[in-house]
């Protein structure tokens, strides 16, 4: 897909609607960018604290008894 856009005075562009699906961008966010050699690539930016999402939920699993809502209730405060 190929476009032609105009860049503003403080070199910003607008990312056409059909582009942005492509680029799998539902909502306003980071993206990375990436300059070559009279080329510009954009690429959605993944927040390392996302990623790391579900990646512990095995740990839930064998600990089913406890409580999330009440996860204060487990915890020894006596060390502190």
């Amino acid at each position: 897909m190929e476009a032609t856009i105009s860049l503003t005075s403080k070199w910003q562009i607008h990312i056409p609607k059909k582009m942005r699906s492509v680029l799998g961008s539902k909502k306003p966010g980071m993206v990375k960018i990436k300059a070559e050699k009279n080329k510009l690539t954009i690429s959605p930016a993944r927040s390392p604290i996302l990623e790391l999402g579900g990646k512990y939920h095995h740990y839930h699993l064998k600990h089913k008894d406890v409580d999330i809502d009440n996860i204060r209730d487990y915890i020894d405060y006596s060390e502190a």
